[in-house]
């Protein structure tokens, strides 16, 4: 079974451990892959929806790996047990809804070894929960799949750790600003276009629409400085 590029570059992120859970399993991709290669022993693969974990057993049976994936309905972190697994995955949700989901199970989330989460929508609102609220941010990365940019953060709960920064740096990841990532240069780029066509398409003059033009705008300068980073 080949990895979509995004899905390849989670699991290498992962360390090798005795149970990993992965939240949202849809197909089993992940935790089929991860049992086949020796990183975890064992695989809880949860979904809120019944159908995608048909889908996972199916594809878990033909690969020969069912009796080492253990399928489990439920939202969140709710089908997991305390102590049950080191790793946690959480891909393919809205930051918001990552956050809500370790919020609502934090006393679970204080004991793992590290989490891998990778939104789809709104990183901007994950990195800032996770640099307010104790998390020590072990690596954080940036690719870019069919056209789409995708932010990934592996943290570890961890008392004391805690990050304020202004709130551009919420957006873009001051970490790999650091590292000079070309690909966080080309996510920079892109959004400067994509604020630009956003002003293209306000032609009202109220007091909303020009207050809106020059947020827009200072976002782009901020944006521009950064890039002088590289």
């Amino acid at each position: 079974m080949e990895l979509s590029k995004r899905l390849d570059w989670i699991v290498g992120k992962l360390n090798k451990c005795e149970v990993i859970m992965d939240v949202g399993t849809d197909h089993g991709y992940i935790p089929i892959y991860l049992v086949k290669n020796n990183i975890a022993s064992k695989v809880i693969a949860s979904d809120i929806n019944k159908e995608p974990l048909k889908k996972a057993k199916i594809n878990a049976t033909l690969d020969g790996v069912l009796d080492k994936i253990d399928l489990r309905l439920g939202g969140g972190l709710a089908p997991l047990n305390d102590k049950e697994a080191q790793g946690i995955i959480i891909a393919g949700m809205g930051g918001n809804l990552i956050r809500d989901i370790l919020e609502a199970d934090l006393k679970k989330v204080k004991n793992m070894d590290y989490l891998i989460l990778q939104p789809a929508q709104n990183p901007e609102v994950l990195r800032e929960y996770l640099y307010t609220n104790n998390y020590q941010i072990i690596e954080e990365d940036i690719c870019k799949d069919e056209g789409k940019y995708y932010e990934l953060f592996k943290v570890k709960y961890k008392k004391g750790d805690y990050i304020s920064l202004e709130p551009i740096f919420y957006e873009i990841s001051p970490s790999l600003l650091n590292k000079k990532s070309l690909v966080l240069k080309e996510y920079i780029e892109d959004k400067i276009q994509k604020c630009k066509k956003v002003i293209e398409f306000i032609t009202e003059n109220t007091e909303h629409a020009i207050q809106r033009k020059e947020e827009l705008n200072k976002k782009i300068n901020t944006l521009e400085k950064l890039l002088k980073a590289f």
